[in-house]
């Protein structure tokens, strides 16, 4: 029977290359590198059975062979032979001390969809206009663009923060944070100044 690495075994060994992991692609975006100057590279916001998740990035002149696994988001798969890296400091989209680096030895194969009731399962920006009224507090996860920051604390007794997130033009949801959540998004917005364009959302539905 296949072993199967969990996320949260992931530890920094160069000498350890045979990580295999049962995954599912959780979130897909494009990045540029204003380091190198070249891109765009991808990154994968990956989650196991336990619900731990991590980043992997396609970059290095590898994206070619990964090309059309950016169009498979919510797919579980099979993924074979990553190097594992320190996550750098500044905005990280999980909270995992590592990330994961594709290589060229890398091997990505799509499986079955899993089931396990530890697995805490997120909605994406684009099903939320279908989502069934039974779902109303299912929890929404999405990695976006935020714009148009509105800020309403001249009431104390009902502070708010508006805003809207959007991966492009037709894909956009408009966003509302009242009470400390108000406070906490306005303090989050300030210290993530000046780190670049995309943040992460969590909201309930």
């Amino acid at each position: 029977m296949t072993h199967y690495n969990r996320l949260s075994e992931v530890s920094y060994n160069e000498e350890i290359t045979s990580w295999r992991f049962r995954v599912k692609i959780h979130r897909i975006y494009p990045f540029i590198s204003y380091v190198t100057s070249s891109g765009p590279h991808w990154t994968y916001i990956l989650a196991d059975e336990d619900g731990t998740k991590m980043e992997m990035t396609i970059c290095g002149g590898y994206e070619d062979r990964f090309r059309g696994l950016e169009k498979q988001e919510g797919k579980w798969v099979e993924i074979f032979r990553v190097d594992v890296h320190r996550a750098y400091t500044g905005f990280q989209a999980t909270k995992s001390r590592f990330t994961l680096n594709a290589t060229r030895h890398t091997q990505v194969h799509i499986i079955d969809h899993l089931k396990n009731r530890l697995y805490m399962d997120f909605k994406n920006i684009h099903e939320i206009p279908h989502m069934n009224y039974r779902d109303r507090n299912y929890p929404i996860g999405t990695m976006r663009v935020i714009f148009n920051t509105e800020s309403h604390f001249d009431d104390p007794a009902r502070p708010k923060m508006v805003f809207y997130i959007r991966e492009n033009i037709k894909s956009r949801i408009k966003c509302v944070a009242t009470g400390d959540q108000a406070y906490a998004f306005r303090d989050g917005l300030e210290n993530m100044r000046g780190r670049g364009q995309v943040q992460s959302a969590f909201a309930g539905g």
